[in-house]
């Protein structure tokens, strides 16, 4: 257990996983209840697979895996008699995302047969709102993205803002049993208890920071939970499992993740500043950190949006052809030419904005860059992408490029190989690609101006049916 602070009052929060459905340990949520902690704490989303979550609304993973995870942290909240904070509902946190795990609350509380009350904090944003405040000059764009018009908040499905730590505040003086957020900042969700509690901001949102991830900052990221304990001037971190360690390098490393600058990290309201910061072992689990400062800001927001772009349909060839393995870019290179002409020639002015592209994967496909002189690899996978404004689109430029794609040669004039091709049909429709536009931040009166609170009492519920 971390032990208490030496600055008197602390907060404890259990972090039972870095995200809600990736798998939280029953065991651990057990041990982190007989450190007698004051919430549990976790987010739920991300934009790191992409856009599409938002884009669609879909919830990135499984609802039974989902399920799973709010059946263990449910019943444990009910027996602990504590709130449970989720924070970026459903992945993306927008309107879908927080109403489709609000039914799953819903699901296992009648499986458990509890009737919590729940505050439901929604964070999607009208495009008219926006476009309103973009035309005051209230929305900045941030790096690598150019100012702001109409044409580009149109092209978002879906815009969120991501909430600070006040609307949760706010949700626990109204005594929310569980509280549902919209997009929210990683870090904000698990810094409102201690905030609200008087716990030092600088401790509050370092802390939060380290612990986003939850076992992420140990050494063994497979044990999801960790226990954060934030008091006046420092905080204190261990894992959840016995089998698991905090350390100086692992708690102050999470600093770099996901975070442009390892020193200073940017939040509602204000940037949390770690040049300071001291780090110590308390034992062999546990690290204390202090130092830590909260610089207060005029209060803005991140806006994230996302709409539908083009389609897609990819085919893929595995190659262990040594003539083509001697020289992949020079072959790939070709045949993209190759490609290109075809669609051109077959499709005519429909071949007009269909893009090609060829990714050799176990070459260049993911750093994109030149590879240094080395071995040829024994065989690498060609994958090909054909994009374009419709599904019927892509697909015709790729069964077009089919025969060429199997059978491209090595060297012109040589025999026509045939190369390994793992699917019958060979084209797979991905179907629409998705895209962010919005990556800025939108200046705001106050904390709660871009949130919408809703209450979900189903104590009230089961009694008006009764």
């Amino acid at each position: 257990m971390p032990p208490n602070p030496p600055d008197g009052l602390e907060t404890r929060i259990l972090v039972p996983a870095g995200a809600l459905g990736t798998g939280v340990s029953a065991r651990e949520v057990e041990a982190g209840l007989a450190l007698h902690p004051h919430v549990i704490a976790l987010d739920a989303g991300s934009t790191d697979s992409g856009a599409a979550y938002l884009a669609t609304g879909r919830a990135k993973y499984s609802r039974q895996a989902v399920q799973r995870d709010l059946e263990i942290l449910m019943a444990a909240r009910a027996r602990a008699d504590i709130p449970l904070l989720i924070g970026s509902c459903g992945t993306s946190g927008c309107d879908a995302a927080l109403d489709w795990t609000l039914d799953i609350v819903r699901e296992v509380a009648a499986e458990l047969n509890q009737a919590p009350k729940i505050a439901l904090l929604y964070s999607e944003q009208d495009a008219s709102l926006i476009k309103a405040k973009a035309a005051r000059g209230e929305v900045k764009p941030l790096a690598p993205v150019k100012a702001i018009d109409a044409t580009t908040i149109e092209a978002c499905d879906h815009i969120v803002a991501l909430l600070g730590a006040e609307p949760y505040i706010a949700a626990l003086d109204g005594a929310a049993d569980i509280i549902l957020g919209g997009r929210t900042t990683d870090t904000a969700v698990l810094a409102a208890a201690a905030l609200r509690r008087g716990a030092g901001a600088g401790p509050a949102w370092h802390g939060a920071k380290v612990a986003e991830c939850g076992g992420v900052c140990t050494l063994n990221p497979t044990h999801p939970g960790v226990m954060l304990a934030i008091g006046a001037e420092s905080f204190t971190i261990a894992p959840l499992s016995s089998d698991n360690r905090c350390t100086i390098e692992s708690v102050s490393a999470h600093m770099l993740y996901e975070n442009s600058d390892p020193f200073r990290l940017v939040e509602p309201g204000g940037v949390l500043d770690v040049r300071d910061a001291r780090y110590a072992a308390v034992d062999d689990r546990t690290v204390r950190v202090t130092g830590s400062r909260f610089e207060a800001m005029p209060y803005t927001l991140k806006l994230e949006g996302a709409g539908g772009g083009p389609f897609q349909t990819m085919m893929m060839v595995g190659i262990a052809d040594p003539a083509v393995l001697a020289d992949i870019d020079g072959f790939v290179a070709r045949m993209h030419e190759a490609l290109v002409g075809r669609v051109r020639r077959t499709m005519g002015v429909e071949a007009e904005g269909i893009g090609i592209s060829l990714r050799p994967y176990g070459w260049n496909a993911v750093l994109g860059r030149p590879v240094p002189d080395t071995a040829p690899p024994q065989e690498i996978g060609l994958l090909f992408v054909a994009t374009a404004a419709t599904q019927a689109l892509a697909t015709e430029a790729a069964k077009t490029c089919n025969p060429w794609f199997f059978h491209f040669p090595a060297k012109p004039g040589t025999e026509l190989p045939s190369y390994a091709f793992p699917f019958s049909p060979a084209e797979l429709e991905r179907g629409q690609v998705f895209e962010f536009h919005l990556n800025h931040v939108v200046e705001v009166a106050s904390p709660f101006e871009l949130v919408r609170t809703r209450w979900v009492d189903l104590a009230e519920e089961v009694a008006s049916h009764a």
